[in-house]
């Protein structure tokens, strides 16, 4: 592994935590203002935290470089 993707690789798992996060809240608002979905919460609570595990890792993936972008460019204008 490169030293830039294992830069990469710290990064998306600093980011991983918040992107879940966020994943798992706005799945959890978006069932509470359906009414016929916060029927289900049983339901709903689990599939939520499942789907924003599998979500947020490629998210946090493809963030990491934008996160990176600007220590990248100081670098290279010296």
């Amino acid at each position: 592994m490169t030293t830039g993707n294992r830069a990469r690789l710290h990064l998306a798992t600093l980011i991983f935590m918040m992107a879940n996060a966020v994943v798992f809240g706005v799945g959890l608002v978006a069932v509470l203002t359906t009414p016929m979905l916060a029927q289900h919460l049983f339901f709903w609570i689990p599939a939520l935290v499942i789907s924003s595990f599998v979500v947020s890792p490629p998210l946090s993936w493809f963030i990491a470089p934008m996160m990176m972008q600007r220590f990248i460019q100081s670098r290279q204008l010296h």
